[in-house]
């Protein structure tokens, strides 16, 4: 897809703009990736993968309640999303698992370290982890993308430079209100979700980066990813939200046989985003499972 701005993108992503936004920023080969590494420094470290649309800002409570436990936290935004890049070219699978590769190496930080992917993060998180089998302590995926047989429609569109510019123009943005109103179980929360997204939306080239996502990345019949990893050493967790609109829980039963987890949860009065919606029992929930996995790596 030929790169493109879209209508309300009235901000540019550059380093006298990034001196006014929180957070930290790293070089690495695709771009500028925005991070934030915070909370125990002696805490085992948690990487957090995040989704389609939400920036870092999106793990806020969630890496609080970590903090708490003892954890320190690895936040990023991917490519196209937050404060990171807006990179003109494929938003691969490649592209997103070499930017966690490079950011790993950036901030300096060693394994080995949980590593924590929610929806088409969850994806991410599951391709990284298969390249860094020995460094990966432990691997949670939240409401995991990357089931369903086919694309979603109008991807075909968006792999055509003028009908997925005309797209992204005109209608990106009511696609991206759609998507974004069936998220999160509660109204309010879901308010402050789209506020967080909409407001990083208005850098030039996030919508070009949505939609090149949606035409580049492998986002259907991923089941033979989450068989090899779930045949790898990796201790995982599956967490699904009962009331998912986004990936519906029914795929739970499918992920478990070929993830083949060490524990698996579905959270009851939650949506699609359970470390946004329910951080405090998801931190829990992830505590006790690095504890468990941790005592029987030393069995």
């Amino acid at each position: 897809m030929r790169y493109f701005v879209a209508r309300g993108e009235h901000r540019r992503l550059d380093s006298a703009t990034r001196d006014e936004l929180r957070g930290s920023f790293a070089q690495c080969s695709g771009g500028v990736t925005h991070y934030e590494l915070t909370g125990p420094a002696d805490g085992e470290l948690v990487v957090l993968a995040g989704g389609l649309t939400i920036p870092l800002f999106y793990w806020d409570l969630f890496a609080e309640q970590l903090h708490g436990r003892g954890f320190r936290t690895l936040a990023y935004s991917g490519y196209g999303r937050g404060y990171s890049d807006r990179v003109r070219g494929g938003y691969d699978e490649t592209l997103f698992v070499r930017q966690l590769s490079d950011l790993i190496e950036q901030s300096g930080v060693t394994g080995p370290w949980h590593v924590v992917g929610t929806s088409m993060g969850a994806l991410v998180a599951l391709a990284f982890v298969e390249r860094h089998i020995e460094q990966t302590a432990t691997l949670t995926v939240v409401g995991p993308g990357g089931l369903e047989s086919k694309p979603p429609a109008g991807a075909e569109l968006l792999r055509h430079d003028r009908s997925g510019a005309l797209l992204g123009k005109y209608l990106g943005n009511r696609m991206l209100r759609n998507h974004l109103s069936h998220n999160v179980r509660d109204p309010q929360r879901s308010a402050a979700l789209a506020a967080m997204v909409r407001e990083c939306y208005e850098f030039e080239g996030s919508m070009y980066a949505l939609l090149a996502t949606i035409a580049d990345f492998p986002l259907t019949a991923r089941q033979d990813l989450f068989a090899r990893v779930g045949e790898s050493p990796v201790p995982s967790m599956l967490l699904w939200g009962a009331e998912d609109q986004v990936t519906p829980v029914a795929r739970f039963d499918e992920v478990r046989k070929l993830l083949a987890p060490m524990e698996s949860h579905v959270i009851e009065q939650c949506g699609h985003m359970a470390p946004y919606e329910r951080p405090a029992e998801v931190a829990a929930k992830f505590g006790a499972f690095a504890d468990r996995a941790g005592q029987r790596s030393q069995r």
